[in-house]
């Protein structure tokens, strides 16, 4: 149902501005879960794809990137659609229209986006109301919570732990999210002694926390960082103990091969033009961590290969949304197919033989 709307809407859509066209497609998933139309999965993941990771069960490895259901609105239309995880957000404790303007850019000559939203959101408040209210439900499905800090806010340490007081128990893991270029000052949290500091105390709030099961924490980071940068983060995860890491957001680089005029739009670039120097720090970050701490690989990602690609290169999961933009809800089940034909031709019995392979 999902892939024939898409086919049918997607003239319309891409004829409107790129915000209001997301805008209308979350509000036709809430209406098609309000009404009961989100339907189950439309077909059972292959068994090779089912994996473990921080105790939790995944069915696939394949999960929606932050930024797709900022307001935590519609995971479980998402999860429906055969994700195996979503993540919600980023969500920032007090709510903030975030940039005005124009804020989101097709590319779609490149198969990118550009966007510069800057967190908006609408608080977490409503955002852990709706986890409560698919808890209380009983749903199922994995869900995380990407966190940020507010646009005004000096001390960002204090936001991020208001974040994981609120949804500690009501997200299945948790997100620190210190990459976004469109919050001024933000990625600076990513210097040794910042993200030292805010990691130590962010983990002593989760520690702290009345959840009764303390959810994964896990950073983000972006792709556009060098090696002693990333040497730095990933010493300073693996002494705080950090649970995971994402990499990696959007970028702030422009590659030449881009034709879209909107190339020179401000904001952070994703999609195709990403995937090899996300994938080149996603390599990196494994190595300098000895694969000690799971990653989620994002940048990119529009096909099995390039799936598989991410898991070999040291990702235990993947997460991707730029490519919805451009291939509709079908694409979560070709990339799973492709995803299980390319392992099987690889040699490996399930996901995790995979993760790390070519740095072995």
């Amino acid at each position: 149902m999902a892939d024939l709307l898409f086919k049918l809407a997607r003239p319309v859509l891409a004829a409107l501005d790129p915000e209001r066209a997301h805008g209308l497609t979350v509000q036709a998933l809430k209406l098609g879960a309000n009404l009961g139309l989100g339907g189950a999965r439309r077909e059972p993941d292959d068994p090779i794809l089912a994996t473990s990771v921080w105790n939790l069960a995944f069915p696939n490895p394949v999960g929606l990137a932050a930024g797709f259901d900022k307001h935590a609105e519609v995971c479980d239309a998402m999860l429906a659609q055969g994700f195996g995880f979503v993540e919600a957000g980023t969500v920032t404790p007090r709510p903030q229209p975030g940039n005005s303007g124009q804020r989101l850019f097709r590319l779609a000559e490149d198969e990118a986006v550009i966007n510069r939203f800057g967190f908006n959101s609408c608080g977490i408040a409503p955002f852990a109301g709706r986890l409560a209210k698919r808890r209380a439900l009983g749903a199922s499905g994995i869900v995380g919570a990407n966190l940020g800090k507010n646009r005004d806010t000096a001390d960002g340490a204090a936001d991020y732990i208001a974040g994981i007081e609120a949804v500690s128990d009501l997200a299945d893991y948790l997100v620190v999210n210190i990459s976004s270029p469109n919050t001024p000052g933000l990625r600076a949290l990513q210097a040794r002694a910042q993200i030292e500091e805010l990691l130590t105390r962010v983990r002593e709030a989760r520690r702290l926390s009345a959840a009764p099961q303390r959810p994964p924490l896990l950073v983000k980071v972006g792709p556009d960082l060098d090696e002693d940068e990333l040497r730095d983060i990933a010493e300073v995860a693996l002494a705080t103990g950090v649970d995971g890491l994402i990499i990696g957001n959007t970028t702030v680089a422009r590659p030449p091969t881009l034709k879209s005029p909107h190339r020179v739009a401000p904001g952070g670039l994703s999609g195709k033009p990403l995937f090899g120097p996300s994938t080149a720090c996603l390599a990196a970050m494994y190595r300098l961590t000895g694969g000690r701490i799971p990653i989620i690989g994002c940048g990119g990602i529009a096909s099995g290969a390039d799936a598989c690609a991410k898991i070999r290169a040291g990702a235990s999961l993947v997460a991707l949304y730029s490519a919805l933009v451009f291939h509709g809800p079908a694409l979560i089940g070709r990339i799973k197919r492709e995803l299980a034909v390319k392992l099987r031709a690889d040699g490996f019995a399930r996901v995790g033989d995979a993760v790390g392979a070519d740095q072995r």
